[in-house]
């Protein structure tokens, strides 16, 4: 039986719909609207074309948006004079720091200087611990890991008591969804197995998890018959391995793959997301969800 996909753009659509009808509410009921600002320094494409996407979907929600880009050659001490201008501004929420930052600017100290309780990316090491809390600790969890948990939430997969195997330990996915997962809540309660690049036979734990979550970047390296038959499958990967002519535009494209053999897992799966159009569409609409949040947690709402 052929897998139930999780589409990341559906249920992107379902969560942005909730957020912009609470956001029209709070503004009905107490005349302010979330405020998001992103910072980008310098012109990397890859950079501007994702904060282009954040900007536009902030807008669409109905969130105070600030796009506040600067030169390349802006000085570290400008940089975190400017975090701390938003720091300190009351209409705004959440503070992005686009990354990478030019090579003169340390980045660990331009995050650090984010106001905890703006730091809706939810990399500031306040948050950090905050998630290794749980509970009502819990502030903004990282975007990615947040949007896979909304998944496999929504996708109707059982969470409680489920053997998880995590394949990768990066601090941006691996290490806060594994934490997630295991706390108590619903939505978590799981045993969790995190595996990596120096485990010992990584198939065999891979073959005993109800749900594999695997965010390694090596396209293919999870095998059809590592995975469990019924398993629910997150494939997190976003590999370039080529290009190819778009047939909508002519112009040249990416040929993207996953970590995961996703025509031979599908057939064994109980549950599989698509790469792409799985994970990926979830992490701006977590940031906006933590952005809401954190004019919620300001006005007591939660």
């Amino acid at each position: 039986m052929t897998a139930k996909l999780i589409k990341g753009t559906e249920i992107r659509e379902e969560i942005l719909k909730e957020i912009e009808a609470e956001v029209k509410r709070i503004q009905e009921e107490r005349g302010v609207v979330p405020g998001l600002v992103t910072i980008l320094v310098g012109e990397n494409p890859a950079s501007v074309s994702y904060v282009t996407a954040k900007i536009k979907t902030a807008k669409a929600l109905g969130f105070k948006e600030i796009q506040d880009n600067q030169p390349e050659t802006t000085s570290e001490e400008d940089l975190l004079a400017l975090v701390d201008k938003y720091n300190k501004d009351d209409t705004i929420h959440g503070i992005l720091v686009q990354l990478p930052l030019p090579k003169h600017i340390d980045e660990k100290k331009v995050l650090n200087a984010i106001d905890p309780d703006k730091d809706v990316d939810g990399f500031h090491p306040v948050n950090v611990g905050r998630l290794m809390i749980g509970g009502s600790e819990v502030k903004f969890p990282p975007c990615t890991p947040a949007g896979i948990q909304e998944m496999i939430v929504r996708a109707g997969v059982e969470t409680s008591g489920a053997e998880v195997v995590v394949v990768g330990r990066s601090n941006i996915v691996g290490k806060p969804i594994a934490n997630m997962l295991l706390q108590k809540g619903p939505g978590a309660n799981a045993t969790v197995t995190v595996v990596h690049t120096r485990t010992k036979d990584l198939a065999a734990h891979c073959k005993r998890a109800d749900i594999l979550i695997v965010a390694a970047g090596v396209p293919g390296l999870v095998k059809p018959e590592w995975i469990k038959p019924g398993a629910c499958v997150i494939d997190v990967g976003v590999n370039r391995v080529g290009e190819k002519i778009s047939e909508k535009t002519g112009k040249k494209i990416a040929i993207l793959k996953g970590d995961v053999d996703f025509d031979a897992a599908k057939e064994i799966a109980g549950w599989i997301t698509p790469v792409p159009g799985g994970v990926g569409p979830m992490t701006i609409t977590m940031l906006m969800k933590n952005t809401l949040n954190s004019l919620k947690f300001k006005l007591g709402l939660m």
